[in-house]
């Protein structure tokens, strides 16, 4: 009778331990589930604007591009002309940085319906490390690739995930100023491919790595703060994730997980 009362106890104790554990499992989800709506609100609120913003900036814009112009026609063979010019090279400038603002802005906040189809990642990140090569190269950046050979094929937008990928590799690029190697790793994993986008370059330090993901944060002069929240939606819509791992002064891994399919 002792032994049946203990192993009755033990039982009721393991059986609560466990429903406290499914319970707690069940709210993280419930309250992740929650914050996904309440972003996908905001977003959509925040993509609603994007339309009537571009609207509103990028006629101005095109106005003052095409006046800097004409003032710069007037200008040829005055005396003052190198003065001059010199000032309205600077508002050229200004005015180029405004509108790759407004266009990441719009990027981010829009709203895009994915067409998913299966794809070859190695070959969508080919492109990319293709289309950067040179400037790398310019750079003193030595790309790697270190793709699996039978990589499981992926359900994606391959446009929209091009942008995440290109601003994953523009990031690292910039982490190296004096040069550096990036290396960009694919795998199968159990649910579905892992890529890896690595560099060697100054790293992030603990204060910022908190901040990497928020919107118009940037710990660089140039940068819009779109670039690295930006690459995080798009591969969230896609029902992946992303993580960092970074080590000041020897770089930064910057993982990202997709589902997929069959293998091609």
């Amino acid at each position: 009778m002792t032994f049946f009362l203990i192993g009755l106890i033990v039982g009721v104790v393991l059986g609560a331990a466990a429903a406290v554990f499914h319970f707690r499992n069940v709210l993280r989800r419930v309250r992740g589930a929650e914050r996904r709506l309440r972003d996908s609100e905001r977003l959509a609120y925040l993509g609603s604007l994007a339309g009537g913003l571009a609207h509103e900036i990028k006629n101005p814009l095109s106005t003052l591009h095409l006046n800097l112009e004409l003032l710069e026609e007037d200008l040829a063979g005055a005396e003052s002309a190198s003065k001059h010019t010199s000032r309205l090279s600077v508002l050229h400038r200004e005015v180029k940085r405004l509108e790759e603002v407004l266009e990441d802005f719009l990027r981010y906040a829009r709203r895009h319906q994915l067409e998913l189809k299966p794809e070859n990642v190695n070959e969508v990140l080919d492109e990319i490390l293709d289309f950067v090569g040179p400037e790398a190269e310019q750079g003193h950046i030595r790309v790697s690739r270190g793709f699996a050979a039978e990589i499981n094929a992926c359900a994606i937008d391959a446009a929209r995930l091009k942008q995440a990928f290109l601003n994953l590799v523009i990031n690292a690029k910039q982490a190296m100023p004096g040069g550096g190697e990036l290396i960009v790793r694919t795998k199968n994993v159990d649910e579905g491919v892992e890529i890896e986008f690595i560099d060697t370059g100054v790293g992030i330090a603990d204060d910022e790595l908190a901040k990497i993901w928020d919107v118009y944060y940037s710990s660089k002069k140039t940068g819009t703060g779109l670039g690295l929240p930006t690459a995080r939606r798009i591969i969230e819509e896609h029902g992946g994730s992303i993580r960092v791992h970074t080590e000041v002064g020897k770089g930064t891994c910057f993982t990202v997980r997709l589902p997929a399919g069959a293998r091609t």
